[in-house]
Order: structure tokens, then sequence, then C-alpha cells
């Protein structure tokens, strides 16, 4: 797993465990620009802030009318633009579903596949072709305060849209990767230029010689001398790097730069292939149409296999399918990678088996089954038991939510060389692995950067938890020694773990101090933000916290929440990191790696505490995505990297990041479906709960939530819930799950003030808990449910 990788430290020093916007006008009302200054008096400063143990703004976000919001977090904090890379501007990557080769669009449009040129950034592919436009031939984007953009079109296809002005011109650019076949292999390009505005100079007034027209420059880096012929342009081995609208553009061979010149309302295409091909024809307008059409075609059919979420909040809803879609782009044939174009472009273990297991959360299980194998097939020395207890992990959620016995069965044994992978190498680790004295694993890694061997708490409770749940799996595909050896096995493991749980809490402080490497070998933080190690354990205490291993409900489980919470572990719900204690240009020790706090957020949401998790949620959704575009990253500065009000903005580690779109698919995915073993603790889900932590505001009235086709582990469920407060009613129409919970319920989170005085489904009148829970447990099938809601 690439599980700790602290962002925001020099690359070439860490590997991670295994392996850490512009503010535009298109963010429009939902946060964009700073407006800070108008900040109440009572929201803490950021400076406070990270001094503060307890955090600040997620406790203030409680305080809000309904709860957190994005509007409360959205403006607090500079939005995230920068990253460790001469080309300053996060990039965005863009491909077909499962591409070998993409492209890389620099978010401010200023150029196609720029390279980085440096040690944490290998894997870079494709020639760097620089947008240049106006006579005086300014980079595109240089100047942030006339830069509109970057968005998606339609606010979630990967296609760019950007705007910027320039020498009286206003110029768009659009850029996408077309979905087909020469398209993935070749990581096409696609680009159109627009002038919209434009025939004045800087001063308004018609100059001497001034054409009216706006210019676009397209320079292709290196010393080669392109052959170009009807609209073809070709290297000095024959292959072509480009095509143009033939008739619109004109290459100049000093500069190797292609040039356009556009009246106001004028556009021209181009495409840049970042692998060069043999032979291809000219780009058209009418061949970009196609291609964009199909682009979007083929996004849509991908959204279509898999659940759909329909909420009230426009943001989340793009948001969810924008990653979706990243996620689908970062798949290398199979490979669930890590990330695009940097030395996270590979295969890890935890991050993207988080990845598999959203994928198969939201319905997309195909994908997820073809993602498994890799994942099974990987290996990383020195957290051998903490990857098999993952990799079980996985393996037997993506079994609960699909009943794919045949997989299970197949995955038993991938090959029969090396190692040779499958589940039965990694099970046969765990049953074997644990040593007489201890009844623990022997030590091993503390994370993937921190190369100090330990008794793992980590390793160890999701180890119990990979033998709990495979027992189950294996009883159900009918393995019935291997499984009752696993649960026998477990059984004592367990008593193993909490044993040496015990010993090692230090209960000399408040909160307690839970280690993960335990016996002594850990003391606690005074503030977690203050230390590299305190910023490790934040991270890997939170894979203990979901083990399973305690219920999460008990006392364990609130000194391990209590303590990130108090000693400065958290900031807008998400976890705080320092680095090495050594700051450069590029890099401040205070920093957020949100995709690490995936695991608090949900447990928050296990232990039925909505308004906490939705901090948490609402903290990613502002704070852990570039705005309009949904970038993810490992981690990211607290603290603008450099700039003016005007350009001032937060750095990002490594972008883009599959791990860190899957945090916010999970959390939302909880948000409205959540499937538990809350009765008997055996490991199988038995409670099924629907809308049990939505935002108030959802639920306001006229608005509505549709949720279509999501799996769990009892079967497909959908529903759509109406709010109708005027008419004092809420109504849903339900299809349960085939498989019956022992349990289920639904919960009418309504605005302040409001609660649901009775309910009744089917002709059946239904129990209603403490105003807003409602006892589904009487109903099967497809349910009219309605609500009666009443103020005060």
């Amino acid at each position: 797993m690439m599980l700790v990788r602290l962002a925001l430290v020099v690359a070439v020093a860490m590997l991670p465990i295994t392996g850490c916007a512009q503010r535009s006008a298109a963010a429009g009302s939902e946060g964009s620009g700073d407006t800070r200054a108008a900040r109440p008096k009572s929201i803490a400063t950021v400076e406070e802030v990270l001094n503060s143990g307890t955090d600040l703004w997620g406790e203030a976000a409680l305080k809000q009318p309904d709860g957190p919001s994005y509007a409360f977090f959205a403006d607090l904090l500079e939005p995230m633009r920068y990253c460790d890379a001469p080309f300053r501007h996060y990039p965005l990557t863009l491909g077909a579903p499962h591409s070998p080769v993409k492209a890389r669009l620099i978010s401010n449009g200023s150029a196609i596949n720029d390279l980085a040129r440096q040690r944490n950034w290998i894997n870079e592919t494709g020639t760097p072709v620089t947008i240049r436009v106006g006579r005086d031939l300014a980079v595109f984007g240089e100047d942030l305060a006339r830069l509109e953009g970057p968005k998606f079109a339609q606010g979630y296809y990967p296609i760019v849209q950007l705007r910027y002005r320039h020498d009286g011109h206003a110029y768009e650019q659009e850029v996408f990767a077309p979905t087909d076949e020469e398209g993935a292999q070749h990581g096409v390009a696609y680009a159109r230029f627009t002038v919209t505005e434009g025939g004045k100079g800087r001063s308004g007034s018609e100059r001497a010689g001034y054409t009216g027209k706006g210019k676009v420059e397209a320079q292709i880096e290196g010393y080669v001398v392109h052959k170009v012929a009807d609209g073809i342009v070709r290297d000095n081995e024959g292959k072509v790097v480009a095509t143009f609208e033939p008739g619109k553009w004109w290459y100049t061979p000093g500069r190797g730069t292609l040039i356009t010149e556009l009246e106001p309302g004028e556009s021209s295409v181009l495409a840049i292939y970042t692998k060069p091909i043999e032979s291809t024809e000219a780009v058209t307008p009418a061949m970009y149409d196609a291609k964009r059409n199909a682009c979007i075609q083929t996004w849509d059919q991908v959204l279509k296999r898999g659940m759909n979420i329909v909420t009230p909040e426009p943001r989340v809803n793009d948001a969810w399918r924008a990653t979706v879609i990243a996620n689908y782009m970062m798949l290398n044939g199979d490979e669930m990678r890590y990330s695009h174009g940097n030395q996270y472009d590979k295969l890890y273990i935890a991050e993207p088996a988080d990845t598999t297991r959203a994928l198969a959360l939201l319905g997309q299980s195909e994908t997820a089954r073809r993602a498994i194998p890799p994942i099974m097939n990987y290996t990383r020395k020195g957290l051998e038991y903490h990857q098999a207890a993952l990799k079980l992990q996985m393996l037997a959620h993506y079994y609960f939510l699909t009943r794919d016995a045949d997989f299970i069965r197949s995955m038993r044994l991938i090959s029969e060389e090396g190692r040779k992978p499958g589940w039965q190498t990694e099970l046969d680790l765990l049953l074997s692995g644990r040593e007489r004295k201890s009844g623990l694993f022997p030590p091993e890694k503390y994370a993937g950067d921190i190369a100090d061997h330990v008794y793992s708490l980590n390793s160890n409770a999701n180890g119990w938890r990979g033998l709990r749940d495979m027992a189950i799996v294996l009883g159900e595909i009918g393995e019935t020694p291997l499984a009752e050896k696993a649960a026998a096995s477990a059984v004592e493991f367990r008593k193993a773990v909490i044993a040496a749980l015990d010993k090692s809490i230090d209960r000399s402080i408040e909160p307690p101090f839970v280690p993960v490497a335990l016996f002594g070998e850990e003391k606690p933080y005074d503030m977690i933000f203050k230390h590299r190690m305190g910023s490790y354990w934040n991270i890997m205490s939170k894979y203990v916290l979901t083990s399973g291993v305690f219920p999460i409900e008990s006392d364990y489980a609130d000194m391990l929440i209590d303590y990130a919470q108090e000693r400065g572990g958290l900031c807008m719900g998400m976890n705080r990191t320092c680095t090495n204690g050594t700051q450069t240009w590029w890099v401040d020790t205070r920093g957020i790696n949100d995709l690490y706090g995936m695991r608090y957020a949900l447990a928050l949401l296990e232990r039925d505490e909505p308004d906490r998790a939705l901090v948490s949620f609402y903290g990613k959704l502002a704070h852990g995505f570039t705005r309009d575009t949904f970038v993810g990253c490992e981690g990211s500065s607290i603290l603008p990297m450099y700039g003016d009000e005007q350009d001032g903005g937060r750095q990002m580690y490594l972008p883009p990041n599959s791990a860190a779109n899957a945090s916010f698919q999970q959390q939302l995915r909880y948000l409205l479906v959540q499937d538990y073993d809350a009765v008997n603790d055996d490991g199988r889900a038995d409670t099924l709960r629907l809308l049990f932590a939505t935002p108030r505001s959802w639920l306001a009235d006229g608005k509505e939530i549709r949720v279509e086709r999501a799996p769990t582990q009892f079967g497909e469920v959908s529903f759509t819930v109406r709010s109708r407060l005027k008419e004092g009613a809420v109504t849903a129409d339900l299809k349960l799950p085939e498989r019956t919970p022992s349990k289920t319920f639904i919960r009418l989170r309504l605005p302040d003030g409001w609660r649901v005085t009775s309910a009744e489904a089917n002709g059946i009148k239904l129990e209603v808990n403490e105003g807003a829970t409602i006892n589904l447990a009487p109903v099967r099938g497809d349910v009219k449910l309605r609500a009666t809601v009443k103020k005060g």
C-alpha cells in the first residue's frame, strides 16, 4: 500500500507505504472567490487553526444552521492550484478508459504534455507543446487574473474548458482525449481554440497595422525540424506527432511552432499525439465534433454501468461522476494505478485496494473484478502481513457485494510461478505467521516510508480481519475445512491482539494513547501536527480504528478518535500532517493528508455521528479537490505556497490520485447507504441503514434524493425520496434488496426544527424513533412510504 507517504516531502527521499484552481468565474455561487476578509470574527483564523489541538473550523461547522456545508468551508483556505514541478499548475490527466497512454493538460491551459523532469515526476511521457496567444507570444493562462477555469463540460465530463483574456481578445481553449482505440493507444489530446472577443488594442482603440485577429501558437518542444504536409506533423522518424485543421495553421520550422490567426467568433482544431503514430488523418472540425460526442457517449456508458446518485447539490453530483471517470482514466489496462505521470504511476496495496472497493461499492463491479488480480499479484518487501490483510479484506468485500463465488475460486492461485500469488498464499501467511510467544505476527515495517520494524497493531488488527472475513467467504463457497481453520485461528488471534493492546495503551495521559508500535516502542505525541512520526501514527491508527478487532463504539475506538480530535490530528475533518521539519521553496511542513482520513470518516458514520462525518465529507469536497475539476492528491499544504491575493494557491503533492477520489466516493456511498454487522459482531452484515447521514439541506422543501442500483451485502437497493415540507409530508419509493436484513431503517434528516411524527408504508404503520428514523422491518420488496412531518 502506498499507504503512508506523507505528502509535501522531497519525493526522492520518500517512497510510499505501500507506497502520501483557479478561483474562476465558473465556480459561481458555490464558493468561488476569496471572501475571507468578510469572515465573521467568531471563525478562527488560519494561524489559530494551525496551532490548535482541536479542529476549530470543524467544530464551528457543527454549530451552523443545519450543520456542516460546502459553503461554510469553501473560502476558509485558498484552493489547491500548484504542484512541485516547474510547470507549477497542477496537471489534468486525460485518457480513454483503461488506456495505457494518456495525455496531460497543465491546468491553466499553458501546455499539453509538459514535463517536470525531476525524480518524483518519473513516468512522464510525450513531447511538451506550449500554448501561446497574442502578438507578444504570451503563455496561455500565465496571468490568473485574466483566466477563467479550468472547468469540465457539463460539470463532470473530462472535456476541459478555459477562457483567457489577452491584448484585447478573449481566447477559449477546450481539450479532451478521444476514447477510441487510437486515442487509447497513443494518448491523443484534441484541442479547439476560439477567439470570442477582439478587434481592439489594449487601449481600446485601433492600432496601426492591427488586424483584429487573435493569434494562437502551439510550440512543439525539441530540436526536430518536423515534416509538415496536408495537416500532418511528422518527427524525424516519420511518425505523426500532431495533426491540424488544413488551411487554418502554418508551421514555423525555426521554432517548431504551429500558428493560426482567428477572427472573433472563429475556431480551429489541433490534435497532439503523446505516443507518435505511424499514420493517421488530419483533424477537422467535423472530426473534432464527432470525437467529442463519442467521448461523452463513452463516459455516459461507463457511468450507467453502476450506481446512480442524484442529490440536490450539483457539486456533489459532479464530483462523484468526475472522480469515477478520473479513476477509469488512471487505470492502465486492468491495473488500478495510484496516480499518473509521476513516481506513483504504479500499483500499491492499500490505496488501489480502497479504490477498487470504491468501484464495487458504486456498482462498477466488473471493473473491480478486473482490477483485483493485479493487486493480488503485487507484493512489497517488509509489509507482507499488512498487505496480506488488506488484499484478503478487499477480496472478501468484493464477494460480500457480488456473491461471485466463481471469481473467488479463480483467485485461489493466480500463477504457479514465483511466490504463487492468490488468496491461498496470503491466507497461509496469516495462518502460519504468528509467533508462539507473543501470539502476534513478527515485527514488520511501521509503514511504507518508515523502515523501523515493530510489533504493528495495524498489521495484527487487520490481519485478524482478513482471517475472519475470508473464513466467512470460504464457508459460503464450500471450502469448509479451510473456513473452519481460519475461523478458529481468528478467534485465538483476536484475543492475542486485544491482550497486546491492553498492555501497550499509555493511560498516563488524557486521552489515553493507543500506539501503533506495541509494547512501549511508541510514545505519545504532544501534538500530532508537530511530529513526522505523529503524522504516520495519524494515518496508521485509522486502519486500526476500522479493522473491527474491537467494536466501533468501544473504549478503544473512543481513545483513537479522541486523540486525533484533541491532539491536533484534524483540519476540517481531514488528517493533518507534518513533514520532515524542513522547508524549501516548494514545501511547507504543515499539511493535510485528506485521503488517509477516509477511515476516520467511515468510523464516524458507523458510530452514527452524521454531523461529524459531514465535516470530513465537506472538508474533502471543499479543500481535498481542485475547484471545478475535482483533482485530488495524497496531500496538500494548508498555507498558500506563493503568490499574492490574486494568484495565491495551495500546493498539491503528485496529483492526480485515485485513492483521493475513492475517499470521497466511499464517504458519499455511506452517507446514503450503510450495510453493517451491527447485531452480533460475527462479520456478516445484518443491518441496512438508508440516508443515515445526509446533509439536512438535502431534504429542504421541494428537494429530492435519488439512488439507483446501489450494491449492498443484501443485494441492490434503489430509492427516491421527495420532500414536501409545506404539505407536511416526505414520500419515498423504495426497492429493498432481495436478501432481507435483520434490521432495516431509513432516516429522514430534515432541516432544523422539523421532525417526523408518523410514517406508514404499503398500508402498514411504522415505528418512528427520535423524530427521524423509521423502522422498515415490517415491509419488503417495493415500498411506498409516506412520512408525516411537522415543524416545532
